[in-house]
Parts: C-alpha cells; structure tokens; sequence
C-alpha cells in the first residue's frame, strides 16, 4: 500500500504481523524510498484499555543499521536467556507448528494494507515527521 504523506509515498513491499497476548501486535514491514532503497519499520499496536483505540509506536530501521541493531538485539536477548533467567524454558513459547487460521505469526508478503503510526520511538535514527504515516 502506498500512503500519501505530504507529496510523498511510502511503499510497504512485505510485511509480518507478530501478534503478542491479546493487547499486543507486532508490524515488521519492508518499505521501499522513491529512489528503490529499502527500510523496515517496527510497529508496536496496542489495544486501550479505555476505549477502542490503539497505541502505536514506530521504529524505522535502516539498511546501515540492520547488522548492528541485530547484533544488539541478540546481545540482550541472550544476556536474559543466559544470565538472568537461565532457568526458564524459553522454547515453551516456540509455536511454530500452528493449525490453519491460528497463526501468531502470519506472513503478508506484498500488502495492500500496512499499520499506521500515531507516534513513534527511534532509537535508532531520527525521522522527520514527513517519515511519519498520517492517520
């Protein structure tokens, strides 16, 4: 899907959707830049508990930064696993052999529909509200 934004289009080419509890959902989508470069944005979608709305918060990611936000990632990831809770079977939440229609996961390869963002959170690099999808 293509958003316009001040002139301006952001294609979303591939998307995941990681769906975390009954509040939460995860957006990982693969956008391409008018000149055919790529980035990724994060969504994080959670549902209000005082109205029907959500809470978004966005990431963008870009290609630079792939290797080192992974490393990083992976880093604090394997610290919890080894050095805080190196007791808790992590691999009870593996859910990889799901029924039809019962995905957590779910691949949307080339969208016609990807998450909007009402705020977002960027640790990784600033983007300028024009890098930011309107509702």
């Amino acid at each position: 899907m293509a958003y316009e934004n001040n002139d301006k289009k952001m294609e979303s080419i591939y998307s995941k959707r990681i769906r975390a509890g009954k509040r939460r959902t995860y957006f990982f989508d693969v956008r391409a830049t008018r000149g055919n470069d790529y980035y990724l944005t994060i969504t994080e979608s959670r549902k209000r508990f005082n109205d029907n709305g959500y809470d978004r918060h966005k990431i963008f990611l870009y290609k630079e930064d792939f290797n080192k936000f992974i490393k990083a990632l992976t880093e604090a990831v394997d610290y919890v696993k080894t050095e805080l809770m190196p007791d808790f079977d992590f691999d009870a939440y593996n859910h990889d052999d799901y029924v039809e229609g019962e995905h957590d996961i779910e691949e949307i390869g080339n969208v016609s529909e990807a998450p909007a963002s009402i705020s977002e959170v960027t640790p990784v690099k600033a983007a300028t509200s024009e890098d930011v999808d309107k509702w």
